[in-house]
């Protein structure tokens, strides 16, 4: 029998938060990011969270998935309290960053891509962040949430490395990863194209407003 590729073996843990808190600070370490360790903590325990498919997604009684960002920012707008709109916020915030980390193979070809992920992840925490610095315990997530704003498309690179640590295998992939490199300018995407003997030219990107 021929051996099994790395992405077919199943790899038993103790702990999916240690696991994930392991590869993220080894793909940190790798990128040489300068991360607040408690943003770092605070996307480990996201991504512990959403590998439970009954977290991630939403059961209203009458469709099981992920809500549209674009409604989930009109339940934000149209919340009754303050509290009611920054759990909206924080969600759009936590699925823009899960979805462009994880899932961004999945938005190829779709009306929207990792651009406008990224965009209403970072307008969605930098938001997030000013409301809740007006209370005692906000405080303590106000400077989280800024430093989630501030490196969102950082983060997007260190979970799409946790994701794939061998870079793409088929030139299907390998365009994907330049259409991303494209959209957004990742420092990861462009490392990887470079090892791969392609140079991106920086004129090639879509300029973000």
């Amino acid at each position: 029998m021929g051996s099994e590729s790395s992405h077919s073996r199943v790899v038993p843990v103790h702990s999916l938060c240690d696991y994930f808190r392991t590869s993220i600070d080894d793909a940190i370490a790798q990128q040489g990011a300068d991360i607040d360790p408690h943003a770092t903590h605070y996307v480990v325990n996201m991504m512990t969270l959403f590998s439970r498919s009954d977290e991630l997604y939403e059961d209203d009684g009458e469709t099981y998935g992920l809500k549209p960002l674009a409604l989930m920012l009109a339940d934000a707008t149209d919340a009754a309290t303050p509290n009611q709109r920054n759990q909206v916020l924080q969600r759009i915030g936590d699925v823009a960053l899960f979805i462009s980390g994880f899932f961004v193979d999945s938005l190829a070809g779709k009306a929207v891509d990792i651009d406008y992920y990224i965009h209403m992840g970072v307008n969605a925490y930098g938001s997030l962040s000013e409301e809740v610095r007006h209370s005692f315990r906000g405080r303590a997530f106000s400077g989280i949430f800024r430093e989630l704003a501030s490196n969102f498309q950082l983060f997007t690179d260190i979970l799409q490395d946790v994701r794939d640590r061998e870079g793409p295998g088929s030139d299907t992939n390998l365009l994907r990863t330049y259409e991303i490199w494209r959209k957004t300018g990742s420092r990861r995407a462009e490392e990887i194209l470079r090892r791969q003997g392609v140079v991106p030219l920086a004129d090639a990107k879509i300029r973000q407003h």
